[in-house]
């Protein structure tokens, strides 16, 4: 319910209506802001069918799509007065039973269903609940989805709705499915945290959408070599193991739709000029009929560098970043690529981002964000030889592992002592688990059976295949209804089902993107203990001029680091800026270069998808620039 005292917002008018005429035309109609907060205003969501009132009480002037966010303005009893936008100011007025209340702008959406099942809407959390904690937890879970497809669900079992059988990626289609409420709980088979969540849902169509042009399930895969001296004999090996599998698919149906790209990488050219370059695309990604310019690329990405690189560890994630970027996986904006797989093969490990001889400042988990948000999966080969040493390996396997997830697998393969067989071989079985997916999709036998491809190979060939469905048929979340769904699959806590998301217009993330950045000047400029005594004093100073500018909404009475940020608050995650007290910061050095690293991590990629107009998305027609919406992971939050 959303709480507004009849005597304040009265009082509120009495005073605009005080006030002269040209200083109140001055002053631009701002919603209203929740209760106890300074920069966070009320939004409500239209039930289906709500209608929109030129005054309380006339007649209705038509109805608003089901599940529109609206600000709140005002409010009388049984109504309120809203608007779609911030910056324009009250349009219509809603009945207060045709809205329900959004607290947190938060929103679910779903993960890829490979390797798990499809997950069940219930109308109330209590019939959610008694399926999660049946004894015959998986027979009954059978038993539902068996009705569902056969649609004679009993009514009794407050079904509502279903997981979409194939995947429907948030990123390249919005779909507002907000989350009403949550409980934060132990999933009954594991005691892990879990959350359960009150969702509504409705896909935002595009009137007139063409379908993508489809010439059958492909496959786009990028190597990202390690060209650095001590690479040689692998990248020969790589080159015979590929050869074989292009030998064995060339002439047919397969072999036609696996396509290759190479990108090479090395290390900081002004620490070492004769490295002649950081990274460089030596083959592009696009579609061949003959694989002979591929295999002739991977053979004269041979000649390595004929100098050391400073350190041991590479600028592999400069590679990475650059095949997942620059690569074309539209394929000129035709017929995209539907299986996207970027593979890195080195002997060392990633610079950390407090490398001077770093490119990015983003790390691992940055990286394999954006990957997977573009439907590209990241795998490593990391030959573990003699000269990194055991401490140098762990380092760069825990790096190699967060970067190479994809939804709830990792596709990391170490290969100990760089054995140059067990290597070949690695490559030979991971490009070959990739042409069986496309055999799969075409209804063929695959080449290797699941325990030759291994389960997580296995999983990922059905998710780039359910994408693909998705894209192919238009899939789309279910259409308006309201029910209550596990955040971890009900079967299986291992694997997440929904993950909530934070939908941010452009402006939210100017703002954090904003706020970071002056973070950023003023904590490398504080170095001694004096200057930590004096940061937050420099903190509230900055926030307090942010706050002159009314498209920056930030709180100006926080007491930690992230505070000003209040839309932040009471979301299901630990923010570590939120969590960042005056006494936690002037605890030590360490401390605050832990909190600086992390914030210019997330700067960089916020900055990123601010020059990205492919990830936002209108809520309706005519919304201004600094309105567009985006579903931001709560993982890259500040």
């Amino acid at each position: 319910m959303i709480i507004v005292t009849r005597l304040a917002v009265a009082a509120t008018m009495a005073v605009m209506a005080a006030m002269p005429a040209p200083l109140a035309a001055q002053t631009p109609a701002r919603p209203l802001l929740v209760e106890g907060k300074q920069s966070v205003y009320q939004r409500v969501l239209t039930r289906p069918g709500a209608e929109r009132f030129q005054a309380v009480d006339a007649a209705p002037e038509g109805a608003y799509p089901a599940f529109q966010p609206l600000y709140v303005y005002g409010e009388q009893a049984g109504w309120y007065q809203v608007g779609r936008s911030i910056s324009s100011g009250p349009e219509a007025w809603v009945k207060a039973d045709t809205v329900v209340d959004w607290k947190q702008n938060i929103v679910a959406a779903f993960t890829n269903p490979a390797g798990r099942q499809r997950q069940v809407l219930f109308e109330t959390e209590d019939q959610l609940r008694a399926l999660m904690e049946h004894e015959a937890l998986r027979e009954m879970q059978d038993q539902l989805l068996d009705q569902i497809a056969s649609d004679t669900v009993p009514p009794e079992r407050g079904v509502v709705a279903a997981e979409p059988p194939v995947f429907v990626n948030i990123v390249d289609q919005l779909y507002l499915m907000p989350i009403l409420d949550f409980t934060q709980d132990l999933h009954p088979l594991n005691y892990e945290e879990n959350l359960l969540m009150q969702v509504a849902s409705v896909p935002l169509r595009e009137e007139g959408r063409s379908q993508p042009q489809d010439d059958g399930f492909d496959a786009g895969v990028v190597f990202v070599f390690d060209t650095t001296q001590s690479m040689e004999p692998y990248i020969a090996r790589t080159q015979a193991a590929v050869e074989q599998v292009v030998r064995d698919i060339r002439g047919t149906e397969t072999g036609d739709r696996v396509q290759f790209g190479v990108t090479a990488f090395r290390d900081n050219t002004e620490a070492a000029p004769e490295l002649e370059y950081r990274t460089r695309t030596l083959l592009p990604l696009q579609r061949r009929a003959d694989q002979s310019e591929v295999l002739a690329t991977i053979r004269a990405a041979t000649n390595v560098a004929s100098v050391d690189s400073p350190g041991f560890n590479e600028d592999s994630l400069a590679g990475v970043e650059d095949a997942v970027d620059l690569t074309d996986w539209t394929a000129g904006g035709g017929d995209p690529f539907d299986a996207r797989i970027v593979i890195l093969i080195t002997d060392a490990g990633p610079k950390d981002v407090r490398d001077p001889n770093a490119r990015s400042q983003i790390g691992a988990r940055e990286v394999q964000r954006a990957a997977q948000d573009k439907g590209v999966a990241i795998m490593t080969l990391h030959l573990k030889t003699r000269a990194g040493g055991e401490a140098q390996h762990a380092y760069a396997e825990g790096a190699y592992r967060e970067l190479s997830r994809f939804n709830d697998d990792t596709f990391y393969y170490g290969i100990d002592n760089g054995a140059p067989e067990a290597f070949e071989a690695t490559v030979r079985r991971v490009v070959t688990a990739i042409t069986d997916v496309i055999r799969t999709a075409r209804d063929e036998a695959p080449v290797l059976s699941t325990e030759e491809t291994g389960q997580e190979l296995v999983n990922l060939g059905l998710a780039m295949q359910l994408a693909y469905l998705g894209r192919r048929e238009g899939a789309q979340a279910p259409d308006v209804i309201e029910g209550w769904v596990s955040e971890k699959a009900i079967e299986d806590p291992a694997r997440l089902a929904i993950e909530p998301r934070l939908l941010v217009t452009k402006n939210e993330m100017a703002t954090m993107a904003d706020l970071l950045s002056q973070l950023l000047t003023l904590g490398e400029q504080a170095r001694g203990a004096e200057d930590a005594a004096n940061f937050f004093t420099q903190v509230r100073d900055v926030v307090a001029r942010m706050a002159q500018n009314p498209d920056r909404l930030v709180n100006t009475e926080s007491e930690t680091l992230g505070g000003a940020l209040e839309f932040l608050e009471d979301l299901p995650y630990e923010s570590q800026l939120m969590l960042t007290t005056e006494d936690r910061w002037a605890q030590s050095a360490m401390n605050r270069r832990q909190i600086l690293d992390g914030m210019r991590q997330k700067l960089v990629q916020y900055r990123k998808w601010l020059l990205n107009p492919d990830v936002w998305t209108p809520l309706y027609d005519g919304a201004p620039d600094g309105e567009y919406v985006f579903a931001m992971p709560f993982d890259v939050l500040p």
